[in-house]
């Protein structure tokens, strides 16, 4: 019986690419020896590599007219018996469809935000599942894989490790938090001031110091952290994403909101500390497939107010529910997950 031929959809972004791993993985599992491309932005190329689950990785920046028309080109060459969307996007369906893939899978109109978008597939799955990432296992489903997610390793260059732990040696430390305050949109992200609160807490009790991760275009952020900061004296950090993979993954614990990073970290396996506002953590919370049975202990601490409610409305002041997370709260979870690795 020949191999079936996946093209595997989703551009970005970080997080979302995080949570589509798992569905991946258990397409690969029910067809190890089959050719899947996955294909993503420019900037994620090196994230989905990591995971080691694509036989190619195909790059496309959807806004060049001639990057689209050359990957359309390529899909089309390829002779895919299927294409699985897991973005859900007009951009992401339209590659496929013009691509002309027979066998076109993705989410129905229940389940995605751009009106319209399911006409591309021949598929259309409505979710049942709450989590992202499982409903991103049902699409896999529906292409053959007997179970919809499973577990998934990211591999860390080892260079990349001795660089991250030879740079933090360089400021007489090893042992640290990271903290992601940023997010995109500011209304799911708790303040800068409490951040820099967080860090005397942690410097002062616990001893440890903080490392701040930050993005272009978050300068001003963590400028603002770093002088709440006072002489908890954070290190900010910029690197690259491979360098970031490897900070992450030797971090004692990371403390962010719905943030790309902090899924990413809980991929790598370290613990979080997850703050959660106007989104809603049952569907875009830490997920790790340990906890899905509820015999494990969760790694994870997700906090969030119990008047908190769920409008995934993006605007430019943190949401009122964010707001009701208080330092010591913060500080407390923190601590506990500092306790279990001791």
């Amino acid at each position: 019986m020949t191999e079936p031929r996946f093209l595997v959809v989703r551009l970005g972004s970080l997080g979302d690419i995080v949570h589509t791993f798992p569905a991946v993985a258990g397409l690969r599992e029910s067809f190890p020896n089959a050719e899947i491309v996955w294909l993503t932005h420019p900037r994620w190329k090196l994230l989905v590599e990591s995971s080691e689950l694509a036989t190619e990785t195909w790059e496309t920046e959807t806004r060049s007219y001639a990057s689209v028309r050359q990957i359309i080109r390529r899909i089309r060459k390829k002779h895919f018996t299927t294409a699985i969307d897991y973005q859900g996007l007009w951009k992401s369906a339209a590659l496929p469809f013009f691509g002309g893939v027979s066998r076109r899978i993705g989410f129905s109109s229940q389940t995605i935000r751009e009106f319209g978008v399911p006409l591309l597939y021949t598929n259309p799955v409505r979710s049942t599942q709450t989590h992202i990432a499982d409903q991103n296992g049902e699409l896999s489903q529906c292409a053959g894989a007997r179970n919809g997610v499973a577990p998934v390793a990211l591999a860390v260059p080892s260079i990349q490790e001795a660089f991250v732990m030879q740079l933090l040696r360089s400021f007489a430390f090893e042992r640290y938090v990271v903290l992601s305050p940023a997010g995109g949109w500011r209304s799911k992200c708790w303040p800068a001031d409490r951040y820099g609160a967080l860090c005397q807490k942690i410097r002062a009790i616990l001893g440890l110091r903080c490392v701040l991760n930050y993005g272009p275009g978050e300068e001003d952020l963590i400028s603002e952290l770093k002088a709440a900061s006072g002489e908890a004296d954070p290190i900010a950090y910029n690197g690259s994403l491979d360098q970031l993979m490897a900070l992450l993954r030797n971090a004692i614990c990371v403390v962010g909101g719905d943030t790309g990073p902090l899924h990413m970290a809980v991929a790598l396996g370290t613990p979080a500390v997850a703050l959660f506002g106007p989104t809603d953590p049952a569907r875009n919370g830490p997920y790790r497939l340990e906890n899905r049975s509820g015999n494990a202990s969760p790694i994870d601490i997700v906090l969030r107010s119990p008047r908190a409610i769920t409008t995934y409305k993006r605007g430019r002041a943190a949401a009122p529910s964010i707001l009701e997370i208080d330092v010591d709260t913060v500080f407390e979870a923190v601590r506990r997950q500092v306790e279990l690795r001791q």
